[in-house]
């Protein structure tokens, strides 16, 4: 027992010293209303430190406890089911993580349908599963019954009176729950501002207040009674100005969870009241201002009257403006001005404004001032005001006089005249600025011109009167009506004099003249008074453009290539004047065979700029395939040419004209110079030579029948568009000789052989390529002999001048290519092993001839068969005869090699040729005789085919010899019965049958008389007899195999 005891107490330690995990969450149920935001905490303790937690969350509906709806994870973002899927898509459900082992689930608008046991679960992070992973509350959803209900009203109070309101209250809620009802204040003003708490009935029926309420409860002003089950009256006792704004009654019903924790199910507002209450302060003053009181005649005057008061957009007050006891405007408090009849005609002309700026501001202003404004303003201001009897009475009050001076315009007038320049050019504008300055009322203006030593009468030119009027006088009317002469009012200080396309005579002096006026009297008698009158004058000079008209023609090219591009410039002085226009003529005189006599040549128009800005070509155009452009400056003083692409044609002589014209008021012209530039001389040559041809030398050597390659690089090029002609020449190799022509390689790609192609036949087998614009291969197919030499190019350099005309511009030749063709080299070789021999007469000689090497792998061979014989044995081994006994040529036919055989070839030929490979031959000799033994060797002839089509023999080669020796043959005893076949049957054959049947007899007598020995003697007598075909040519002594002979000419 205390064995187990302590055992069991060690599990418990052990136990706790390892941490369990614990799920917890709000304990349930959790009553709710439906529609109302639902949260419900989950906690989980007990993990491992460092690891942040993840929540799911599902529920459990009353109706199918066992079924599990997924709703919503942390960890899982398409976790919830179809049912809770768009709901946590909008974010009507979503989790909201408090801290890593902490989340609360919202449900921001719950349904009767969310009513059910809600699941939070945590999945495992520690590896090992110990203690809880999920918890479970019920929540059950309720109907929401809460009415609150006050009378949407306005009222009207007075500072100081008595406000009472009402609001029902009520809920039909099974559960136990309470209820909290309290009364708030929103401000009118401030919309966004949050709402004032007044008084509050708290669900542990706790009456508490407000902030600024407190002292007002405490003193009794303030109450919140219950005036039955349903019923809470607000009562305001001495109303403020501060309880002004909007009331409404809130209530909100609590419900006490498990954990004895109230949670406000609903919350819901009353209807709102409009409360205004009148402040019990109704004195107010009046204040006007200005900013000065002493003006002058024609100055604006400004007075504004203040009304200080309390709530003054709430009140009715009238203005009234009043100048020396005669009124001027009444503005009643729908701001609409009743002008007294002295002002109706001012405010008319917009000389008068009487308007409220605002509620409490109001604004009288006179424009142009006149002396008789001069006096006393005051402001009246009524206020009218309803009694509690419903009858009206007026207040009135009136501010303090305002003394205004108004002192008589003089004029000071200052008058300044500026010009665009002292010195203009002819054909410019003169342009005069007349400034007044210090101006009071409205100014006229005279111009008058002088000559410039003002020695004549003054000339006038126009004038502008007070009013904006222009009057030309009769010496510049007709100028004027062309509008040569503008005369402008700019500002109201500020004239102008403008002289377009001036000319010579417009040189002198001229001057402003400024009068300053003052309207007086009223409407309708109104007069104008001058009070003041100032002038100033400008002396203009004006420069004659023919004094200063040059022209001058630069290049900064004379010396261009083909191809290549030159701009041509005529600078014109001076400046471009529309007024005094310049047409501007280029003119080329060509050089060269064109032009012929350089003497009788004469220059021609190419181009024309018109006095009127357009272009004009001449009788003379530049080369075919260039382009020609024209363009001038803003200032129209720089006339280029531009001559793209030159070519021959545009050689020669450049020059540039220009006349001068003026342009006269009735729009027409009058030539006024005549300018000529100098020469410009521009030489077009041909552009310098940039073709590289590759000049490496080298040599090749090549078989004959083979493909000879030559190439001819190009490096370089003058220009992109450059074509070659390539002339490819050889060089014998005697040196004696000149260079031959092969052919010629046209720059359009034509060909052109040479006459000693045709002379060695070359036609069929030279070709010529172009791989790449600059790579061309000259290419000798099935090479001779005789195509030995030195092998180069010529490339001719070709280009296409800016006219269309096709020149060549250089020549260059490429290095040298030394070619040899030769034979192929002679390997032949044929085995030279030499053997005896020895065979019996009629049997068969076999003579190999093997070939191992050859010269190349298309050669023929013509083979033939000696043999020496020695007449005396006593001869030595140089001096016996040497026969032909076989021969084959190099093409196939017997007989046809470098001998002809004795023995003619025929079905009775004792000789067998035979090929097995193209490089192993033999030759059987059947039925040897004794005269053909002697000393066989084979002699070998290579062929080959030259390019002609042609054979030729190679080289020759001899096999080693092998000597045959024939052994003749004697006559005895198996000779004769092999020779007789009837004797040969008689002797080997009959004898066995007649043997075998004496045989039988005698076993068949032992058997009769040996029963038990008759099997065993039979088996072991009986011969084994061997039957041979009789037209079978074989004999056991005979070994020879049989004769087949192979006979000349049936050989493939």
């Amino acid at each position: 027992m205390a064995t187990d005891a302590l055992l069991l107490a060690c599990a418990l330690l052990a136990g706790v010293a390892v941490a369990q995990r614990v799920v917890t969450v709000q304990s349930g149920p959790l009553v709710r209303t439906e529609g109302s935001h639902v949260t419900i905490l989950c906690n989980v303790t007990g993990y491992k430190e460092g690891v942040e937690q993840d929540f799911e969350w599902s529920m459990y509906l009353p109706s199918a406890p066992d079924r599990e709806i997924r709703i919503v994870s942390t960890a899982q973002p398409n976790y919830a089911y179809a049912v809770y899927a768009q709901r946590v898509n909008s974010k009507e459900i979503y989790v909201e993580r408090m801290s890593g082992d902490s989340a609360v689930l919202h449900i921001t608008k719950v349904q009767a349908k969310d009513q059910g046991l809600f699941e939070c679960y945590t999945p495992n992070t520690d590896g090992r599963y110990l203690g809880s992973y999920s918890a479970r509350t019920n929540l059950t959803v309720i109907a929401d019954s809460l009415t609150v209900v006050a009378p949407a009203q306005t009222l009207s109070k007075v500072e100081g009176d008595t406000l009472q309101l009402t609001c029902e209250v009520s809920r039909t809620t099974l559960q136990h729950t309470h209820l909290s009802v309290g009364w708030y204040l929103r401000s009118p003003e401030d919309a966004a501002a949050p709402p004032q708490e007044l008084v509050t009935l708290s669900r542990d029926f706790v009456l508490r207040s407000g902030g600024p309420y407190r002292q007002r409860m405490a003193a009794g002003d303030l109450r919140l009674d219950k005036t039955s089950a349903t019923s809470y009256r607000l009562t305001i006792h001495k109303l403020q100005p501060v309880d002004q704004g909007l009331l409404y009654c809130q209530a909100a019903e609590w419900i006490q969870d498990t954990d004895e924790s109230w949670f406000a199910m609903t919350r819901k507002q009353s209807d709102k009241t409009q409360l205004r209450i009148q402040p019990t302060d109704r004195d107010f003053s009046i204040q006007v201002s200005t900013e000065r009181r002493s003006f002058t005649a024609g100055e604006p005057l400004e007075l504004r009257c203040t009304i200080e008061a309390q709530n003054v957009p709430e009140r009715f007050f009238s203005v009234s403006w009043v100048f020396s006891s005669s009124p001027v405007a009444v503005v009643g408090p729908s701001a609409v001005p009743v002008l007294g009849p002295d002002y109706v005609d001012r405010e008319a002309a917009g000389h008068m404004t009487v308007r409220k700026e605002s509620a409490n501001v109001h604004l009288l202003k006179l424009q142009h001032l006149h002396p008789e404004d001069a006096g006393k303003y005051i402001c009246r201001v009524t206020e009218r005001e309803k009694t509690p009897t419903g009858d009206f009475i007026d207040r009135s009050k009136r501010s303090r006089n305002v003394q205004i001076t108004v002192q008589p315009l003089k004029s000071n007038i200052t008058v300044l005249l500026f010009s665009n320049s002292s010195e203009v050019l002819e054909g410019d504008v003169i342009q005069l600025i007349c400034s007044i300055h210090s101006t009071t009322g409205p100014l006229s203006v005279v111009w008058q011109w002088t000559d410039k030593q003002a020695t004549g009468p003054a000339l006038e030119v126009a004038s502008v009167d007070r009013d904006g009027t222009v009057w030309h006088s009769p010496s510049y009317r007709e100028r004027s009506s062309y509008g040569e002469i503008r005369v402008e009012k700019v500002r109201a200080d500020t004239f102008s004099l403008s002289l377009y396309n001036a000319l010579p005579g417009d040189e002198g002096q001229y001057r402003c003249t400024a009068t300053e006026w003052l309207q007086t009297g009223t409407e309708p008698e109104l007069n104008w008074e001058k009070i003041g009158e100032k002038s100033t004058s400008k002396t203009v000079t004006v420069k004659t453009v023919e004094s200063s008209f040059m022209v001058s023609a630069s290049s900064r090219t004379p010396s261009v290539t083909f191809g290549d591009s030159f701009d041509l410039l005529c600078l014109v002085k001076p400046r471009h004047n529309p007024r005094v226009p310049t047409s501007v003529t280029w003119r080329f005189m060509p050089t060269g065979p064109e032009a012929g006599d350089q003497d009788q040549g004469e220059f021609k128009d190419l181009v024309t700029f018109t006095r009127e800005g357009t272009l004009q070509w001449g009788e003379q155009l530049l080369g075919l395939g260039t382009r020609t452009t024209v363009d001038r400056s803003h200032s129209n003083t720089n006339f280029r040419l531009s001559v793209t692409r030159a070519g021959r044609r545009e050689a020669g002589k450049y020059q540039c004209t220009a006349v001068l014209w003026r342009r006269n008021y009735d729009n027409s012209w009058s030539r006024v110079a005549n300018r000529t530039s100098n020469l410009l001389g521009i030489s077009v040559l041909q552009p310098e030579s940039k073709l590289r041809v590759q000049k490496t030398n080298q040599s090749q050597v090549y078989l004959e029948d083979s493909r000879v390659r030559i190439n001819c690089s190009i490096s370089s090029q003058t220009s992109q568009d450059s074509q070659h002609a390539v002339l490819w020449y050889v060089r014998r190799a005697t040196g004696s000789e000149a260079d031959e022509l092969l052919l010629r390689i046209e720059r359009s790609g034509a060909f052109e052989y040479g006459a000693y192609a045709d002379e060695e036949r070359l036609r069929r087998r030279v070709q010529a390529e172009r791989l790449s614009p600059r790579l061309y291969v000259l290419t000798l197919n099935r090479a001779e002999n005789s195509d030995s030499g030195t092998y180069y190019c010529l490339v001719e350099e070709w280009l296409n001048d800016p006219d269309g005309a096709w020149y060549r511009l250089s020549r260059e030749s490429s290095g040298f290519t030394q070619v040899l063709v030769r034979q192929p080299e002679i390997q032949l070789q044929v085995e030279e092993l030499e053997s005896n021999v020895t065979v019996e007469e009629s049997a068969s000689i076999r003579l190999g001839c093997s070939i191992p090497s050859q010269s190349s792998r298309d050669s023929r061979f013509s083979v033939s068969w000696y043999v020496e014989r020695s007449e005396d044995e006593d001869d030595e081994p140089g001096e016996e005869e040497r026969e032909c006994v076989f021969s084959i040529g190099h093409d196939a036919v017997f007989g046809n090699g470098n001998c002809s055989p004795k023995e003619e070839p025929g079905p009775n030929s004792r000789l067998q040729f035979e090929r097995m490979t193209s490089d192993q031959y033999s030759l059987t000799i059947q039925g040897a005789r004794p005269t053909d033994a002697g000393r066989y060797y084979c002699h070998v002839e290579e062929w080959l085919l030259n390019p002609r089509n042609a054979w030729y023999r190679l080289a020759t080669n001899n096999s080693g010899f092998t000597i045959v020796n024939v052994m003749q043959q004697v006559s005895n005893l198996q000779s004769v019965v092999c020779s007789n076949e009837s004797l040969f049957y008689f002797v080997f054959f009959y004898p066995f049958p007649i043997f075998g049947i004496l045989l039988i007899a005698v076993l068949l007598v032992r058997y009769k008389s040996r029963n038990n020995s008759k099997s065993q003697e039979g088996k072991n007598g009986a011969p084994l007899l061997w039957i041979k075909e009789p037209h079978l040519s074989y004999s056991p002594t005979c070994l020879d195999p049989p004769a087949l002979s192979l006979h000349p000419g049936s050989v493939d």
